[in-house]
């Protein structure tokens, strides 16, 4: 493919469902094809599509060492229930090791560099490894989700990742859409988001938000609304 066919492909899917956003790449790029998951309800309603389009679907997570118990919980719930192995890509021990003794336990909420230096160590660089050798990926990306989203399109190519192919085939669904889905389907979701956690990350980065919110002040909330992404999507 090419950036006019992608355009094409985002004219054609523009008003077509999720689900066939999902079969369309599945059929295009299978085996070489992974759903990437936090487990946020984005991404628990995607498995539950793709496990039904082809069962054999790949799904990894990034596992920083930082998570909710509550994260642990539902990937195993997901795991039992779809009868899929759960990829977790875990960071360079090392790395952790060198900036846990250099600059603390939290020195990513004393600026934004650092910040995005945890980031770097704990998902981008475990992200490079889980998307090696393939030729598209699945995120749960929605445009309402954040002032960094609006311009998300249900297909796009990844520059960042060599190129390959990123589909996002929740890109014009709401929060309100999402949950329908999942109540319907009955997939297991994270506990955190009956407490007032829309969007889940690390434990000592999200925090429950009040309502009326945006669904991502809860992430890094000590910082710019515009700054809020940890570099896996740039």
């Amino acid at each position: 493919m090419d950036r006019v066919e992608v355009e094409k492909l985002n004219v054609e899917f523009e008003k077509r469902p999720a689900e066939e956003v999902l079969r369309w790449a599945v059929g295009r790029f299978h085996p070489k094809i992974a759903l990437a998951s936090s487990f946020g309800v984005e991404d628990v309603a995607l498995i539950d599509m793709l496990v039904k389009i082809e069962p054999r679907a790949r799904v990894f997570t990034l596992d920083t060492g930082r998570l909710n118990e509550e994260t642990y919980e539902v990937m195993e719930r997901i795991r039992s229930k779809y009868k899929i192995p759960i990829e977790a890509y875990f960071p360079d021990f090392e790395k952790v090791q060198a900036l846990e003794r250099a600059k603390g336990f939290y020195s990513f909420r004393e600026a934004v560099e650092n910040r995005k230096e945890c980031c770097g160590i704990r998902k981008v660089e475990p992200l490079g490894r889980a998307l090696k050798g393939l030729e598209a990926w699945i995120t749960g990306l929605r445009k309402e989700q954040s002032v960094t989203r609006t311009g998300v399109q249900k297909i796009e190519i990844d520059e960042v990742h060599g190129n390959i192919y990123k589909i996002n085939p929740l890109a014009d669904w709401t929060l309100g859409q999402v949950w329908e889905y999942v109540k319907k389907h009955q997939v297991p979701y994270n506990k955190l988001h009956d407490l007032g956690y829309p969007s889940i990350g690390c434990a000592p980065c999200t925090r429950a938000v009040k309502p009326g919110e945006d669904v991502r002040s809860g992430r890094w909330w000590w910082e710019r609304p515009e700054n809020k992404e940890c570099g896996i999507h740039r």
